[in-house]
């Protein structure tokens, strides 16, 4: 169970980016050593029962816990970023925001079918992203065995767009 300071260290920002948007801001929960520390022992510990072979972290704020998370258990990296920001031979996705569409891809041979993963992202609102990731990943033929979220913003339904997969977060508002 997160402490209450890691709860308290999540700054919230009205009207950004747009009017009536409260801004979830990891910022400061970032810039305490030790509440990093623990938030990435507690996603550590969310994992464990899981065994996965590499952890999938969410452009841009998933690299950040996703691969300090990968440092912790000693496993391999695998970043999903956004269309064109890859250097070899990719495999991608499209989806549709709010307001357009996004495409996010992987390098086509970073994930073997069949092996076991677990997705990591700062934020889970709507889930279209997360969803989006998912999709790519059944794509390569990967086995997700979580979706592991720093903050869930609960009244947005993300958990429930990213059935049948198992969802987790530390922090929910």
């Amino acid at each position: 169970m997160p402490s209450t300071d890691l709860a308290r260290a999540i700054r919230t920002v009205p009207d950004f980016p747009k009017p009536g948007i409260l801004f979830r801001d990891i910022s400061p929960l970032l810039e305490d050593a030790a509440l990093f520390r623990e938030t990435i022992d507690l996603l550590a510990e969310e994992c464990a029962a899981h065994h996965p072979s590499k952890i999938v972290g969410i452009d841009a704020r998933g690299f950040i816990f996703g691969a300090a998370l990968s440092y912790k258990l000693g496993l391999g990296f695998v970043p999903v970023r956004k269309k064109g920001k890859l250097p070899s031979l990719t495999i991608s996705h499209s989806y549709d925001l709010e307001y357009g569409s996004a495409e996010l891809e992987i390098h086509s041979d970073s994930i073997c079918a069949g092996e076991a993963v677990i997705v990591v992202d700062d934020l889970l609102a709507t889930g279209g992203t997360a969803g989006a990731v998912l999709k790519l990943l059944n794509q390569v033929g990967a086995k997700v065995l979580l979706a592991l979220f720093v903050v869930e913003l609960s009244d947005l339904g993300g958990r429930a767009s990213l059935a049948p997969c198992e969802v987790r977060s530390l922090i929910s508002f």
